[in-house]
């Protein structure tokens, strides 16, 4: 009876050994993903890769393979067009510098930042790699403004994942509609209730197609537009309208449709700059004045005075009582 509690006692230390040995091992082996661009060329898409190679040097050069390769999946496209080359990349200590040639600075806003996030958020993957930087030929890459974009790593590009717990909040958010006139912005805070799964900048635009909740002002976006999608990159919001922003609506100033969805979204915090497409395209002028290729920043300029000055009137009126 010893004998055999003494078996048992080593097969069950053996048996939870071995069981412990191959979780470790399923733990310890990395998972990797190569980001693409779906199709709509609104955010980067993961997906996920099991590399042939190991050691740094040598999961760069075969990251960078995959991305500046056409891929199968008819959804996602390759994070850069075909024109644009590699021509060399360098990795010093933790850092990888990547060297394009002349064609990357021919993409367009919308297409240039995603191609970025993609390439560095498949790249930071690689241990060893703690920050990327590009360049264009031997000169660091700079955005629409002139200024360096610098050094980037996963953190540098936020996107809503959109897999949250589905549970209802409250917000308080700050939109811009046109005015009667249609020659003006009027400003109106909402407090609004909303599920959990979607983003504050979607949010902004739902209510912004639905109009305003106050008897002043009016919608300013064009009747029968749809919001296709929308997403936050770098501190860039990419907002892909559908064919019915095409509408004319001549009664409305054409910088009244396109600050009344700049100015709202400049209100919240992790969004500095505003780039409008039509079905994913922004190569394109708005009513022959307004370039959506621009990325466009809050501008007050527009802001109805005498509309504003009704409301602080009635705003005193409400503290006076």
């Amino acid at each position: 009876m010893k004998i055999w509690r003494k078996a048992l006692l080593f097969a069950m230390v053996f048996l939870t050994a071995a069981n412990a040995g191959c979780g470790n091992s399923q733990e310890e082996e990395p998972e990797y993903n190569i980001y693409y661009i779906n199709k709509e060329n609104t955010k980067t898409v993961a997906v996920g890769y099991e590399p042939e190679k190991v050691g740094t040097k040598e999961l760069i050069q075969e990251f960078l393979e995959k991305l500046f390769q056409d891929t199968e999946v008819v959804d996602y496209r390759r994070p850069a067009p075909k024109e644009v080359k590699l021509e060399s990349w360098e990795l010093k200590e933790d850092q990888l510098s990547l060297y394009f040639n002349s064609a990357y600075v021919e993409m367009r806003n919308v297409e240039e930042v995603l191609c970025r996030a993609a390439i560095v958020r498949t790249l930071i993957q690689v241990k060893g790699v703690e920050c990327i930087s590009f360049y264009v030929g031997d000169a660091p890459l700079v955005d629409s403004e002139g200024t360096p974009v610098g050094l980037m790593t996963a953190e540098s590009f936020i996107e809503n994942p959109g897999e949250q717990i589905n549970t209802i909040q409250n917000a308080s958010i700050t939109l811009y509609f046109s005015n009667e006139a249609g020659n003006g912005l009027v400003k109106e805070v909402q407090e609004v209730h909303y599920s959990s799964n979607i983003s504050l900048e979607k949010l902004v635009m739902e209510q912004l197609l639905k109009g305003p909740q106050g008897k002043k002002g009016r919608a300013a976006i064009p009747d029968g537009t749809k919001l296709v999608g929308v997403s936050v990159l770098d501190g860039v919001c990419f907002v892909n309208l559908s064919e019915g922003f095409l509408n004319q609506n001549y009664e409305i100033a054409e910088p009244v449709v396109i600050y009344s969805i700049t100015n709202s979204l400049a209100e919240l915090p992790d969004i500095n700059k505003v780039q409008i497409a039509v079905n994913g395209d922004s190569n394109m002028v708005y009513r022959e004045k307004m370039d959506l290729s621009d990325m466009y920043e809050r501008n007050l300029d527009y802001l109805d005075s005498s509309a504003q000055t009704k409301d602080n009137l009635q705003e005193n009126k409400k503290n006076k009582k």
